[in-house]
């Protein structure tokens, strides 16, 4: 089988990996990356955020890399639970056809046991950390296993994504210090507003065949009105990140740095054009700069 409709062209999963590799891969979107960026940015970007505020410790050597390899995990445990439940839906769309169990590369047993698998690392992980971040990330396993049900029941899931996608950013400042802060949780309200922002424009690439079989999203519900409604969500997402910043006691570098974040939401907003599928998906990938533009202002404004 060859690649997913929306993996990376000619990305190393596709090219050299081992054949009977591939279809785990593809099934943890090992090819398409962004996801996990997306995931993980908000950890490192409140885990800045927590040194900057209260000083460096020496587990924070530590705690960028669990959060990656946490990150990588847990998002290809997300994206196996979630295909197990679309199966049907995957089937029905152009762009997610070729998946590995809609294309039956792989079974629901198999997957079911490679999700396990990889929740079972992403456990290990968290076991080198402090209790409080334990309990907090188990937390979050409900929103996890609450969002693939969401597009059939909410014309909003891009809000259900946002609340797990985003927890990281309680995660990493808990992490830590061991308490979760209100610039930590500034931090996530702010990571929400921007999930529903790429998210929906993400959801513009299916909106012809999610409206056919009834799966519902943002993308639907805005519909024309999408860029309007992206100006808010970005607005406030720039606003929630400037208020976990001030509280955080960040200096003049950081504000320098939120210029530069709003400005790439600005940028996004004259590009999209919502009919245009591989625009739309260039965009959505593009919030990695957007999140990493987040993290330097953070990481300037813990320096002067």
């Amino acid at each position: 089988m060859g690649r997913v409709a929306d993996a990376v062209s000619g990305h190393w999963v596709d090219t050299g990996a081992p054949m009977h590799w591939r279809p785990y891969l593809r099934l943890m979107r090992a090819d398409r990356p962004i996801g996990w960026w997306l995931l993980l940015l908000p950890c490192w970007q409140s885990l800045a955020l927590a040194i900057g505020s209260t000083g460096f410790r020496w587990i924070d050597l530590w705690l960028p890399i669990a959060f990656f390899i946490g990150a990588v995990a847990m998002r290809g445990a997300g994206c196996t639970l979630n295909d197990i439940v679309d199966q049907k839906f995957d089937a029905q769309v152009d762009r997610t056809r070729s998946r590995p169990l809609p294309s039956g590369e792989v079974s629901v047993t198999q997957a079911t046991m490679f999700m396990a698998a990889l929740c079972l690392l992403s456990l290990i992980i968290l076991l080198t950390m402090n209790g409080a971040t334990i309990i907090l990330a188990m937390l979050s396993l409900g929103i996890v296993a609450v969002y693939p049900f969401a597009k059939r029941v909410t014309n909003w899931p891009q809000l259900v994504l946002g609340l797990a996608f985003n927890w990281g950013a309680l995660v990493g400042w808990t992490a830590h210090t061991g308490y979760v802060g209100i610039p930590a949780i500034l931090l996530y309200f702010g990571g929400i507003a921007w999930t529903i922002g790429y998210d929906t424009i993400y959801a513009h690439q299916d909106k012809e065949d999610d409206a056919m079989i009834g799966v519902k999203s943002t993308a639907l519900q805005f519909g024309e009105a999408t860029p309007s409604w992206l100006s808010g969500f970005f607005g406030i997402a720039t606003l929630l990140a400037g208020m976990a910043g001030a509280a955080a006691g960040l200096g003049f570098g950081f504000w320098l740095g939120l210029i530069a974040y709003f400005g790439h939401f600005i940028w996004q907003l004259l590009k999209l054009d919502i009919d245009n599928p591989d625009n739309c998906l260039r965009l959505f990938r593009s919030n990695r700069d957007a999140g990493m533009i987040l993290l330097a202002a953070i990481i300037l404004g813990s320096i002067f």
